[in-house]
């Protein structure tokens, strides 16, 4: 399950955020540590610091990171915007570097 596997992941409360970055520089989105993105930041995190960035093989993680949210993300296109990213990286073959930003 997925809030068994987020105990297990490295902690993000020195983190503000993440921002992802494409090959252009373009911030192409910024998952905080805020309600309803904290979990997202925890595994995005997880996988910048395994990956060194969100590269296809990392979205793969990602995906299974997600668990049963994975599921319902294909079944619900649009309902889980950062699993869908995950899934858009892996069709397009693309990666997104990764900005940490510090809690000050």
């Amino acid at each position: 399950m997925f809030s068994d596997t987020l105990k297990q992941l490295p902690g993000v409360s020195h983190l503000s955020g993440i921002q992802l970055i494409d090959d252009a520089d373009a911030v192409m989105a910024t998952i905080e540590n805020k309600p309803g993105q904290a979990s997202s930041l925890v595994v995005y995190n997880h996988l910048a610091q395994t990956f060194g960035a969100i590269s296809p093989e990392a979205a793969k993680k990602g995906l299974e990171l997600y668990a049963e949210h994975t599921e319902d993300a294909l079944a619900s296109p649009g309902k889980h915007a950062n699993i869908d990213r995950l899934l858009g990286l892996i069709e397009r073959q693309e990666t997104l570097r990764v900005k940490h930003l510090f809690a000050v």
